[in-house]
């Protein structure tokens, strides 16, 4: 896997957790794309990374698990960055930690997996535990804004339209650690430390289903 560096130790714990102890995860991906798909077993293709990761998509396999797409979208912008860097956001919510690991085995979604290897340059899966519910209205620009918070940092002060993650590990990404993920609604305003990652992302999923996956009890 050359599209990020796996966290070994926290896979273990997301493995061996006593089921008493286990529940439902939010796994928030930022997702970087190739700007043409690379196959790793060399076969010749045109279609472009974004394309592959279309292909990989493995919906289907997430219903079986109990799983769901909780957000989807393009990002549009980001905040303090000097040129675009992420592609896409997304948000699967699974209803135990080790369902993600049980689905990385499974005979069904195995061989979808060399699309996402084809398709994508870095990503980043920080694994959020939900802190607080959000209410939103449908007023605004509907963007999406989401800032992942470096550990060490205040978490931040919340406003109306904001929901706030604690990230209990990252199963993919570098050598960077992350606290908190804050979701914004409609131009709410973040106040992200430095370091932060902020992007703002317009939803490809219908967006009152995406905001009510958000809007958590």
């Amino acid at each position: 896997m050359d599209f990020g560096t796996i966290d070994f130790e926290y896979g273990a714990h997301l493995s061996t957790i006593n089921e008493n102890l286990d529940g439902p995860i939010w796994m928030v991906n930022f997702m970087r794309y190739r700007e043409k798909a690379v196959y790793p077993d060399g076969r010749e293709s045109d279609i472009s990374g974004r394309e592959a990761d279309d292909i990989y998509a493995p919906v289907d396999v997430l219903q079986k698990l109990g799983a769901n797409v909780a957000y989807f979208g393009d990002v549009t912008s980001e905040v303090n960055a000097a040129t675009p860097y992420w592609h896409r956001m997304g948000i699967v919510r699974y209803p135990t930690r080790r369902s993600f690991i049980d689905m990385q085995n499974r005979a069904d979604f195995i061989p979808r997996m060399i699309h996402k290897e084809a398709g994508m340059e870095f990503t980043i899966i920080a694994c959020c535990l939900p802190t607080n519910r959000f209410e939103f209205d449908l007023e605004g620009s509907r963007t999406v804004t989401f800032a992942l918070i470096p550990a060490g940092a205040d978490a931040p002060v919340l406003t109306k339209g904001q929901a706030l993650f604690r990230v209990e590990g990252t199963i993919i990404g570098d050598d960077r650690r992350w606290d908190h993920l804050v979701v914004s609604w409609n131009d709410a305003s973040i106040s992200a430390p430095e370091g932060s990652i902020v992007v703002n992302s317009r939803p490809l999923i219908d967006e009152i289903q995406a905001l009510n996956n958000l809007s958590f009890a």
